[in-house]
């Protein structure tokens, strides 16, 4: 008789806002080479969770070019973004507009602080979650690795905080994993990194920190293969969060014998 394997080693969802999603990998819509590329993969890395960047995107559905027309949205949970705001001003200007065009009441909130590094403007960025929070918006704050940042979000009724890897589009993967870590220990609202992550084994080491999830938009779409990338990145989130619940074994400066020494023959 065969043995049973469990196959649900996860099952417990990603919550963020009330709303549950299966996938703990979330995916942008930018940098394609074409509309049916970016479709093929956005399906074929599994995320539930797309975003698409108010400013830079035709919001009509009608235009067959335009990124909205092949998006479903019965099939993909659509998450405004702000991307392209440099002011607190900007970003809720857009947010605003997103949710008038037809979008939900959450967004991906990014001011952005300085044009070479793209880095966040923390305070503008304090100021657009208090007032888009108060008008009832689900705000996932894009920010950087600052713990003290990061707990100011939460308080200003941030639904999740999501620190840089690195700077966007870099591909450098993760920095700084204790400060990933350490922010995930002291929030209470869910932790999604977002930005950086290069490749399938930066997204495993990551997940290995115990955050929530992944927002990724340039590792797949900048790939040579993007659809084979995105199945890659599917399969390193999944990969690294078990291997977080599993617990890896402590790191030693000795070896030690994969097998035990008593009982050997000629003792």
């Amino acid at each position: 008789m065969g043995i049973a394997i469990d196959t649900s080693l996860d099952i417990s969802p990603l919550v963020i806002g009330g709303r549950e999603f299966r996938s703990r990998l979330m995916v942008g819509t930018g940098k394609y080479a074409s509309n049916s590329e970016m479709i093929r993969a956005i399906e074929a890395s599994g995320a539930e969770v797309v975003t698409v960047a108010v400013r830079r995107v035709d919001l009509s559905r009608a235009n067959d070019e335009g990124i909205l027309h092949h998006l479903d949205p019965e099939q993909f949970f659509l998450l405004a973004n702000t991307a392209g705001c440099y002011n607190a001003e900007d970003a809720i200007r857009y947010a605003r507009l997103g949710r008038a065009a037809g979008f939900n009441e959450w967004v991906k909130l990014e001011v952005i602080g300085d044009t070479e590094t793209l880095l966040p403007d923390t305070a503008g960025l304090l100021e657009a979650t208090r007032v888009l929070a108060s008008e009832g918006f689900k705000v996932l704050a894009y920010t950087n690795d600052d713990l003290i940042t990061a707990l100011r979000l939460e308080d200003a009724g941030a639904a999740a905080v999501m620190p840089l890897a690195s700077p966007i589009g870099s591909g450098l993967g993760m920095l700084n994993p204790y400060a990933i870590r350490t922010i995930k220990s002291r929030l209470g609202v869910p932790v999604i990194v977002d930005a950086g992550v290069g490749t399938a084994s930066d997204a495993c080491i990551v997940m290995e920190q115990g955050v929530d999830g992944i927002l990724m938009n340039t590792g797949i779409a900048a790939a040579s293969d993007p659809v084979r990338m995105a199945t890659a990145m599917r399969q390193a989130v999944e990969a690294g969060r078990l291997a977080y619940l599993a617990g890896r074994m402590p790191r030693r400066e000795t070896a030690v014998p994969s097998s035990p020494l008593t009982g050997m023959i000629g003792e």
